[in-house]
Formats: C-alpha cells, sequence, structure tokens
C-alpha cells in the first residue's frame, strides 16, 4: 500500500503535456516572441545588474521602479485620447505621442528609482547597515510602492491602451513577425548598446567602474562615490522608464500595482544568468530566459510551464557556472 501511495504520484503525469512535435512546428514564432519579451526582461535587468555591481546590492524595490514607469506611460497615453482600439492617427502623430509616452515613463521610473535610493538606502549608508538591513529595506521598499499603488490606483488593472495595429513586417520561415516585436528588439539593442558606450567610453562610466572594482580606492583618486550611486539608479530607471513602454505595446492591460513582481524576479534571474554586474549579460540573459521560457510552455502544453522551466534553466547554469554565462563583474569591464 505504502508503495502504491509513494508511486502514484509519479506514474500520474496526465498533467504534463510533453508535445514535441508543438515544439518543432511553433519552434520559430516561439523564438521570435520569445526574443521579444527576453529584450524587455533585459532592459530591466541592467538596474539589478548596474545596482549590484557597484553596491553589492539585490535592490528588490527594481521591479516597482518598473511598474511606476508603466502608471506612466498609461497615463500618458490615455490622456492622449488612446484606448482599446487603436487610434486613427498619422504615423508622425503616433511616434509623436509614442516619444511623449517614452519620456513620461522614463523619468517616472528614474525619478522614483532617485527618491529610492534617497529614501530607503542612504541612510544605511550613511550607518555602515549591514547587508542584511539593505536587503530588508529593499524588500520592505518593494511592497510599500506596491500598496501606496494600490491606494493611489486600485487593484484593478489600467484601462487597455492600444498604440497601433498589429501591422505584419515581413516572414521568417513561415512566421510572421510584426512590427512591435521588430520595435521592441531593435529599440531594445540600441538602448543596451548606448548603455555599454556610456559605462565604457565616458568618463562618468570610469567612474562607475571604478566605485564597483574598489570604492575606497576610487574615492581617493577624487571619484565622487554618491554621485556615482546616484547616477547608477537614476540609469538603471531610465531602462526600465523604456522597458515599461514596450511592456504596454505588448500588453496593453497588463499595468497593475503587482504587475512588476514576477517581471522583476525574472529580469533578476536574466541578470544572474548573463552574469550579474555585467551589462551585456544582462541583455543576453534576458534573451535566453525569454525564449527558453516560451520553449518550455509550448513543449509542456501549459503557459503556466513558462516561468518554472525559465527558472531550472537559470538553476542548471549556476551548477555549471556561478558566475553566469558571461560572468566578467561591472569593475573589471574595460573599453
Amino acid at each position: 500500500m505504502l508503495e502504491a501511495l509513494i508511486l502514484h504520484p509519479v506514474l500520474d503525469n496526465s498533467w504534463i503535456n510533453f508535445d514535441v512535435n508543438a515544439l518543432v512546428q511553433n519552434f520559430w514564432s516561439a523564438t521570435f516572441d520569445g526574443l521579444t519579451f527576453g529584450a524587455i526582461y533585459g532592459l530591466i535587468a541592467v538596474g539589478y545588474t548596474l545596482v549590484y555591481g557597484v553596491l553589492n546590492l539585490i535592490n528588490f524595490a527594481h521591479s516597482e521602479v518598473f511598474i511606476i514607469g508603466a502608471y506612466g506611460v498609461v497615463i500618458t497615453l490615455s490622456a492622449l485620447g488612446f484606448g482599446p482600439s487603436a487610434p486613427n492617427l498619422s504615423v508622425p502623430a503616433i511616434v509623436g505621442d509614442l516619444l511623449l509616452a517614452l519620456i513620461v515613463g522614463m523619468l517616472a521610473s528614474a525619478v522614483a528609482a532617485f527618491l529610492l535610493e534617497r529614501v530607503a538606502y542612504r541612510p544605511l549608508r550613511k550607518r555602515n547597515a549591514p547587508r542584511l538591513a539593505f536587503l530588508i529595506t529593499a524588500i520592505g521598499a518593494s511592497f510599500a510602492i506596491q500598496y501606496t499603488i494600490f491606494l493611489v490606483r486600485g487593484a484593478n488593472a489600467e484601462p487597455s491602451v492600444t498604440m497601433f495595429r498589429a501591422i505584419p513586417v515581413f516572414n521568417v520561415f513561415n512566421t510572421t513577425i510584426y512590427i512591435q516585436s521588430l520595435i521592441i528588439v531593435i529599440a531594445a539593442v540600441v538602448l543596451m548598446v548606448l548603455t555599454d558606450m556610456f559605462i565604457r567610453r565616458t568618463r562618468t562610466g570610469r567612474g562607475i567602474r571604478a566605485v564597483a572594482q574598489d570604492p575606497d580606492t576610487a574615492t581617493l583618486m577624487g571619484v565622487n562615490k554618491e554621485r556615482i550611486i546616484v547616477i547608477t539608479f537614476v540609469v538603471g530607471g531610465l531602462l526600465a522608464g523604456a522597458a515599461a513602454l514596450f511592456y504596454v505595446m505588448l500588453v496593453p492591460s497588463g499595468v497593475i500595482y503587482n504587475g512588476g513582481f514576477i517581471l522583476g524576479v525574472k529580469a533578476f534571474a536574466a541578470a544572474v544568468l548573463g552574469g550579474i554586474g555585467n551589462v551585456r549579460g544582462a541583455l543576453l540573459g534576458g534573451l535566453l530566459l525569454g525564449v527558453i521560457g516560451n520553449y518550455g510552455q509550448i513543449l509542456l502544453g501549459d503557459s503556466q510551464w513558462t516561468d518554472v522551466v525559465a527558472f531550472v534553466v537559470l538553476v542548471l547554469v549556476l551548477l555549471i557556472k556561478p558566475t553566469g554565462i558571461l560572468g566578467t563583474s561591472l569593475g573589471r569591464s574595460r573599453a
């Protein structure tokens, strides 16, 4: 009897639909969709990787920085007349409206990141608080921001805003690529390249790398550590705000007070997968996580498996190479 009870859960695998044929048939659509969502994960992951590289701090409240930017995007587009249906506007008008929403979203996230650093983390640094205090504060700040948004905007998701119709651009391997996916992937890559150039080739970027490598020596060499820390948070916030616009572009009705949590966890996993503290690794980890998650949900026959498969792969990679795929720390990056 005991043996039957032990074996029954193992043998009863009807809840798993391991369908290789479905994956083969939908391979390219799953790949391109995964790259689209992965680009968003990668942009959010930069905030985690920069802060960790400079402060050795896992900023769990970064997911709320992202969702504040998403609220800024939705509120701006709603004020401009966007709704559930695509607007009947000229291309220049739509581009102008989206640029305005992008700017508002980026500014909203940047201001949120700045205030988070000033209110939550700076007092702890002044008191030389232990690392555990920073971790607990990050988690507490995350919940505090979530439920502040809940009190202001309510428990329901924001009204849907559709930016433009899903226009097919071209076909690849009998898979239609739509303009939304193309815009998101290209824009994310461009933003990541600009961020990487900023970190590697500008004076401020050298300051960020110096503080990441040795904050005490960097201070002795004239680097303003507090200024660098603020810039690090703001840059992460700006990219999270850009990711917010792309997220709303893909999920028009997905903005809700706690909607950043799962995306934030995935973005953090992407940063670790690519190599925590590595800007290029953040994008690589995000793209891989998006693709692997899509493969998993098709292979196992349920979208709920997306997160499970992605994190199982993450654990396997870290068991083999704990520093992530690229593995270079921010302080050791070179131009």
